[in-house]
Formats: structure tokens, C-alpha cells, sequence
């Protein structure tokens, strides 16, 4: 698994409301739950989905493009 050095957190139908995603997996779960995918939302899944096959990526890569898609996307949760 890779991990995040820190979470990236996203907007949830929870009642928290947020989510924080540590890892590659937990990014492409999320990721899957978006009904708002563009160009970088496929560049993120595209990154986990080369984790997933073996490929060796740095987390922190897959992080910046995880929060790149979370923002296009609408799904980043802000900042305190």
C-alpha cells in the first residue's frame, strides 16, 4: 500500500462530512464515488489504478493528484 504523508480530505455524505484518504486505494475508492470526472480525475485513477498493478509510484505523486482531482472535482474539503 502507498501512503500519503498526510490525509487528503474530501467532502463525504457523511454526517462528519469529511473524509481524510491516506493511501492509494482509499483514493480510488473515492475517486469511484464522483459523478464529476474530468481530465484530472482520470489522470488521479489512472495513478492508482498502476499502484494497484505493481506499478511503483511515489505516494506523495498519486497525493498531489488525488487533491488536484478532489478540487476539480468539488470534492476537497477546505482547509481550516
Amino acid at each position: 500500500m502507498r501512503w500519503f504523508c498526510s490525509p487528503v480530505f474530501v467532502r463525504t455524505d457523511q454526517p462528519e462530512g469529511r473524509y481524510g484518504v491516506d493511501h492509494a486505494q482509499e483514493a480510488a475508492e473515492q475517486l469511484l464515488k464522483w459523478s464529476k470526472r474530468g481530465a484530472r480525475w482520470h489522470k488521479a485513477m489512472r495513478l492508482c489504478q498502476a499502484v494497484q498493478e505493481g506499478d511503483r509510484i511515489d505516494p506523495q505523486i498519486i497525493r498531489k493528484a488525488f487533491e488536484a482531482a478532489a478540487k476539480e472535482s468539488e470534492m476537497l474539503y477546505p482547509s481550516e
